[in-house]
């Protein structure tokens, strides 16, 4: 009898503060490249985040549920507070996933990477870089569009925009 490899297992961190398209398109590639993937959202106080940290999961798990339909392992999202490697550690990950835009994110990333190898040598970096339409797409900015009244609908999820739209209008 032939025991069964262990899934692996990719953890995506970030704020998600609100998820865009960008976001959802790297969650759904790396989903296919993993057996498991997490989505870690952080706490990250220090952002001052538009939504609270249960409504950004809220609307994680909400816009990915479409990409969850005959998955044998669903996508995860969870919260966490601390270092990326202690929650993709707690999460079994082999691979912390890392969305890239341009050569400016590259930059930090790189240092991130170089960082969490040391702490956790056994985890590895996957870096996938945006596809061309969602490279200019930021959290920051959708903030910024939405609080100006901008149309936000081709930039975030129709769940996250709805959300967003209400709590800045709420």
């Amino acid at each position: 009898m032939t025991e069964a490899a262990p899934a692996r297992t990719g953890f995506y961190p970030g704020t998600f503060d609100p998820v865009t398209c960008g976001h959802m398109d790297i969650i759904e590639r790396a989903a296919g490249l993993m057996d498991r993937l997490v989505i870690g959202v952080a706490e990250n106080p220090d952002k001052h985040p538009l939504l609270p940290l249960e409504e950004r999961i809220m609307c994680l798990r909400t816009d990915i549920a479409p990409l969850n339909a005959g998955r044998a392992m669903p996508i995860t999202v969870v919260g966490f507070t601390g270092l990326v490697v202690h929650a993709a550690r707690t999460h079994g990950a082999h691979a912390i996933i890392r969305g890239l835009r341009a050569v400016a994110d590259f930059e930090y990333e790189n240092q991130m990477f170089g960082m969490n190898q040391h702490m956790a040598p056994d985890i590895d970096t996957l870096f996938l870089m945006a596809r061309e339409g969602h490279q200019y797409v930021s959290s920051r900015l959708v903030k910024e569009i939405a609080k100006l009244d901008g149309d936000i609908s081709g930039f975030v999820p129709p769940f996250t925009r709805g959300h967003i739209l209400s709590r800045l209008r709420g």
